[in-house]
């Protein structure tokens, strides 16, 4: 049938994409709970939060370009060199270490976007080369081992691994990034125009939009991002290392695309993603309840990911797959 009511006008309205992920991680709440009684008390939530922080930061990072209709494969590398420059550089320079290890991040953000926009070269085959480069950076600075930070570094690292009115300071990190993420699409130039690139680039140009302004910037932002969830993780974890994030890309994808932003672009958003990086994190959980093998989450976000793709997929927008 064909009206304001059809099943076809309910699916072209997205509105059972945008429903599907939050319905999605109720059921699994209540699952790992009826699993695991207690799992909602509240140190738990406060752990899993915890947990969930980086991945919400690298996979917000990475939205900005999926809106666009492209695709960051350089954001684990991005992440680790960003720890092992922290590392590297605590012991000699304090908190100055920090913005300088996220510049790095936003300088090679900013490179993946340049050779994108002005070599015309494909955004995964890009940032893919750009994250051999940022590998081949961490392991050379970093001799090729992890970089512990001592006692004296880890005395400006010990505030992001504390807390504020009993809410972890990572949490927190990771609201403001959200919150401030969240406002710039929505409310800004630029988030408006990356929507509209997203949606349909040839508008775009049509529109008066400068788009290739708009993906360098997009591209510099996940660069960033990436690098703070680097530093985060390298405080966190009181060490630096050249693969220190490297089994967080797919799941870093995975949340974007879980979270109902689609991989053709133009549709999605930072709440999304944050929906998308808690599915996945207990995802991850519920695997360790039910007994799964650690090695096999992997082959888990993969298939997940497929099935995510195939439905926020906007194929009319790709007539033919390849």
């Amino acid at each position: 049938m064909d009206g304001p009511y059809s099943l076809k006008n309910f699916l072209e309205r997205g509105w059972i994409h945008g429903a599907i992920p939050p319905a999605l991680l109720v059921g699994l709440v209540i699952l790992i709970e009826l699993a695991a009684p207690g799992f909602l008390s509240g140190e738990t939530l406060s752990l899993l939060f915890a947990n969930t922080a980086v991945l919400f930061i690298l996979a917000t990072g990475v939205t900005f370009v999926i809106l666009l209709g492209g695709i960051d494969l350089s954001i684990q590398a991005v992440a680790s060199l960003a720890s092992v420059v922290l590392a590297q550089l605590l012991p000699s320079y304090g908190l100055l270490a920090f913005p300088i290890a996220i510049a790095t991040g936003f300088a090679f953000g900013l490179l993946s976007g340049v050779v994108h926009v002005r070599l015309k070269v494909p955004s995964f085959v890009a940032t893919l080369a750009t994250a051999g480069i940022v590998t081949g950076m961490a392991l050379w600075i970093s001799d090729g081992r992890a970089i512990t930070i001592e006692e004296g570094g880890r005395a400006n690292t010990m505030w992001i691994n504390g807390t504020l009115l009993g809410i972890p300071v990572v949490v927190l990190l990771a609201a403001a990034v959200g919150l401030a993420s969240f406002l710039g699409l929505r409310y800004t130039r630029f988030g408006r125009q990356s929507l509209a690139v997203g949606a349909g680039e040839p508008a775009a140009w049509a529109a008066g939009i400068n788009v290739d302004r708009t993906k360098i910037t997009a591209f510099a932002i996940s660069g960033m991002l990436a690098a703070i969830a680097g530093v985060i993780l390298a405080s966190r974890l009181s060490s630096g290392s050249p693969s220190l994030a490297n089994q967080l890309l797919l799941p870093a994808i995975a949340a974007v695309i879980v979270g109902g932003t689609a991989i053709t672009g133009g549709l999605g958003g930072v709440a999304r993603t944050a929906v998308g990086a808690l599915i996945i994190s207990l995802v991850r959980i519920g695997m360790t309840f039910v007994g799964v093998n650690i090695f096999a989450e992997n082959i888990v976000f993969g298939a997940v990911l497929i099935i995510a793709v195939a439905i926020t997929i906007d194929r009319s927008k790709i007539p033919v797959i390849k």
